[in-house]
């Protein structure tokens, strides 16, 4: 019972509360199956590589950049991902928003001194909960 003590739950709830914007959202387009199933597998990946320690990643991309091919296509997308950001502004800052939280859950768990399974885990469920719950709403309103 102590470690439930120890679980950042106002940080779960902002994340959660973000994600249920994005399951409104996403509703609100009354997308196909396989879109929510796209949906579900990318936070999983973001959520994967948040709660990811830092070292392996690092090695990671150090590996990844070592080509002067592999460095230009980064730069490109890079470039085409900033213009992505400039041209869709508002769905820009809602990501930043999701990310933010996500951010600060992995924070908070590193605080608190809990493992990175944990915080994938507990952060994988309360991500998908909001989802649920924003797409819900949606169709009860």
């Amino acid at each position: 019972m102590l470690i439930f003590r120890k679980i950042p739950w106002f940080s779960l709830m902002l994340v959660m509360l973000s994600y249920t914007t994005l399951g409104w959202v996403i509703s609100e387009t009354k997308p196909q199956w396989f879109v929510w199933l796209v949906v579900v597998v990318v936070i999983l990946l973001v959520l994967l590589i948040l709660t990811t320690p830092w070292s392996k990643l690092a090695r990671y991309y150090s590996s990844f950049l070592k080509s002067n091919t592999r460095s230009f296509g980064v730069t490109i997308l890079a470039a085409f991902l900033f213009f992505v950001m400039i041209a869709w502004f508002r769905v820009f800052l809602d990501a930043l928003l999701i990310l933010s939280a996500s951010i600060l859950v992995k924070i908070d768990f590193q605080k608190a001194d809990l493992t990175e399974s944990l915080a994938f885990w507990f952060a994988s469920i309360f991500s998908l909960a909001g989802l649920g719950v924003g797409a819900v709403i949606h169709h009860l309103i």
